[in-house]
């Protein structure tokens, strides 16, 4: 039998974005938890959710991408975890690969082969 994978935890405050990249990571075989901003998925990892990899909207209401990323890499357990940034912020790509120290970025509109391709890539069990 096989183990369970680690799930995609998908921090983005857009249901409708939220409930179609469920259905595309699950048909994947990935499991997916979702939380709708910042402060709400930093309290999934301190309840101990462990993702293979977290896919970051920046622009949320209570707390936003950034702080949250931010406060991320300030504890060891949840820092391992890939990020990948999704975004529709013109611009914005280079700024948070490198400033938030990203693994990935994804435009939005999200083109499918392309996420998966991303994902592919970095997601990983923790460790």
């Amino acid at each position: 039998m096989e183990s369970a994978r680690a799930p995609i935890l998908i921090v983005n405050d857009d249901e409708p974005v939220n409930d179609a990249l469920s259905r595309v990571l699950e048909k994947e075989g990935f499991t997916v938890e979702v939380a709708t901003d910042g402060s709400a998925a930093l309290a999934r990892l301190h309840a101990g959710l462990r993702p293979g990899l977290i896919l970051l909207d920046l622009m949320m209401p209570v707390m936003d991408g950034y702080d949250f990323r931010e406060r991320q890499l300030k504890i060891a357990a949840f820092a391992e975890v890939p990020v990948v940034v999704m975004s529709a912020m013109f611009g914005v790509r280079l700024d948070a690969v490198k400033s938030l120290q990203v693994n990935g970025y994804v435009d939005v509109p999200v083109e499918v082969p392309n996420l998966l391709r991303v994902i592919r890539r970095h997601y990983r069990e923790p460790t």
